[in-house]
Parts: C-alpha cells; structure tokens; sequence
C-alpha cells in the first residue's frame, strides 16, 4: 500500500501541470432537470491551476461512473499490492434508492464536496488521467448553461387579476396569435387552439409566456404561437428580452394521446431536452404513466408511415420509431421545437387497435 508521503502531491511536480487542469470543485447549487425522467444535478464550480474558473453540471450517475473507471485503473489488488500506477481512492458516498430526489441530492452535496477535495488532491499523475479531466472539463453545453435561470421547466404563473379591457384598448395590447394547438399537461399550462388570440400578460423565461384568452390564463410554450405585438421590456421577467434575441429553445414538446373507448385524450408534454434526443422504453413508459395517471398495464405505440399503430417493446422499436418520425419530418408543420414522432397509448390487453389484416 502506498505510503501517506507518496499520497501528497510533490510541489515541484504541481508546478509543472497544465494550466488548465483542475485543482478544486465545490458544489455550487443543485439543478433540477425536467426530461422523459426527472432528476437532479448538481452545479460544481471548478478551479483550474492556470486560476480560471468555470461552472460544469454533473448527475450522480456521473460520478459513480468516474470512480468505477478510477477503481479499475488505480485501485490496489485483492492482495492490497500497490504498483506505479495505484493510489488509495477517496470513498464515494452510496447510492440511494428510496427516498425524495431533492433531498437526496441535497444531503449529497457535503460528501461529494469531500470526495472532489480528496480525489483533486491525490499525487499529480493522478490529475492528468483522462477520466478525471473529462468529468471536470467544461463541455460546450455546460458553457451555455445559465445557473439558476430555468430552475422548473414550468415555472409557477403568478395570480392575475381579471382586467376588463375597454374595447377601443384591444388593439393596443400585447398579443399573439396561436399557430398550433397546445394541450397543457398541467393546471398551469394555458391549453389553446390554433387561430386563437392570446393576450400576453409577461414573459415567464425565455421559451414560455403567460397570457390569457377566454377567461382563461396560464403559461404556454412561445414556439407555438405567432407574436402580434410584443410585450414591452419591462414585463419580460425571464433571463432573455423577446423571441428576436432568443436562440433554440431548451425544451422540446412531445405530443401524445390515450386511446381509450371513451375517446382520445391529447397531451402535448414539454421536457428539458434537445429535439435530437432519443429516450428509453423505460423513460417513455414511466413519463406517460405520470401524465395519464392510468390504471393497469398499458402499452405505448406509434404510427408508421402508412398510418397503422405499432407497438413498442424495447429501446430497439424506440429507436425505429425515432428513425419513421424523422423521416417524416418534412411532411408536417409542427412548431420548430416539437417531436417529429408522436406516442399513442392503449390498454396493454386492448388489441383491437392493430390493423392485422393480411
């Protein structure tokens, strides 16, 4: 086993190291992030030796990998034989299966704080590993990143008043027009028809709006309607102006149905992922579980090409479905942010569904 002078960094050998390695990362905050599943993360302010600073954001499941692969590298053996290139490990604090995710990630912050400070100051051969300056390394989508500027996909919408608009002030007010339908997938979300006006009442962040129409006010994705006149700066709350200085959205909208004999009911369902991205069986099947709150098995389906259901089973039928709906893409308008496949979902018993003529 190594000794304690070998495990302290050599100065001479600090002194030699690449600016920009990192030599300390504190936990800044934690993150919550809304996809197919919801998780958190957390946001880490690293230090490299050059003396820059930067924010990367990292899952557990990240850190849980880093020290696997470090174990295998650099670990002592079975015997406890040490060799050039092992080192004593810092302990990574366990996984927790049960319990409220939030929390969680919260008690975790102290122990993985302790873990980074020992892990950055293991002997420097240690900090040149490729794994430890990928995991710290700030990746193009950590640089775009705003801490704390979308802490909720949906933010909560604030209590307005109802405001009688004279009729000669119409015109004047900030609207919009609504291009595609929208199906809120919450009682917050503003559920609207295309053709609609909307009255806007601010901006929530840079992807949503709140307004009303009908009586009726809540929040909306900005892609889905066709701005008339603007809000003035000052009622713009979000971490951007309006939708001219906005890049891509960080958000997707996946549009889903359950097929029941009662009808169908449409869900457009908003997730903080990029458009490219391709979930699992398993994130689909327990997202649409959370939206429909249904009873008993259900199956989870899309259209082919020439309009017959199909039914998913594994990441493989996924990934088929992924490959129709791109192709397709080009064949119908969707809001620039939406899904080019669509979910259906059925009673797993309920078979009728299926064209199964030959």
């Amino acid at each position: 086993m190594s000794s304690l002078p070998k495990q302290l960094r050599d100065e001479s050998d600090f002194d030699q190291l690449p600016h920009d390695i990192p030599i300390s990362a504190t936990i800044a905050d934690i993150e919550e992030k809304k996809g197919f599943i919801d998780y958190y993360r957390f946001v880490i302010e690293v230090r490299t030796r050059g003396g820059s600073k930067y924010l990367i954001y990292r899952r557990y499941s990240q850190f849980f990998n880093l020290h696997s692969d470090l174990e295998l590298k650099h670990s002592p053996g079975d015997q406890g034989t040490s060799g050039p290139n092992t080192c004593r490990l810092p302990t990574l604090p366990g996984k927790v299966f049960i319990g409220n995710k939030k929390e969680i990630a919260e008690n975790r912050i102290p122990e993985l704080n302790t873990y980074m400070k020992r892990l950055l100051g293991l002997p420097t051969w240690v900090l040149l590993d490729d794994d430890i300056r990928m995991f710290f390394y700030q990746t193009e989508s950590d640089s775009q990143h705003q801490p704390r500027a979308l802490r909720r996909l949906r933010p909560p919408t604030r209590r307005v008043k109802t405001v009688k608009t004279n009729q000669t002030d119409v015109f004047s007010s900030p609207r919009a027009e609504v291009v595609f339908d929208f199906s809120g997938s919450g009682r917050l979300e503003l559920s609207m028809k295309a053709g609609e006006v909307i009255f806007l009442l601010r901006r929530v962040n840079t992807d949503w709006l709140e307004g009303t129409v009908s009586n009726r006010t809540g929040i909306f994705p900005e892609s889905f309607v066709k701005i008339i006149k603007p809000l003035p700066e000052s009622d713009s709350d979000g971490e951007s102006g309006g939708a001219s200085g906005k890049g891509a959205g960080s958000y997707s909208c996946l549009r889903c149905y359950l097929l029941t004999p009662q009808g169908v009911d449409t869900r457009d369902v908003c997730v903080e992922e990029d458009i490219s991205t391709q979930p699992s069986y398993k994130e689909l099947l327990a997202r649409m579980r959370d939206v429909f709150k249904v009873d008993g098995n259900i199956a989870l389906n899309y259209r082919d090409p020439e309009g017959d259901l199909v039914r998913l089973l594994d990441d493989g039928d996924v990934a088929l479905m992924v490959a129709d709906g791109r192709g397709q893409r080009s064949k119908v308008k969707r809001p620039v942010n939406q899904f080019p496949w669509e979910l259906h979902v059925t009673a797993a018993s309920d078979l009728s569904v299926y064209n199964t003529e030959i």
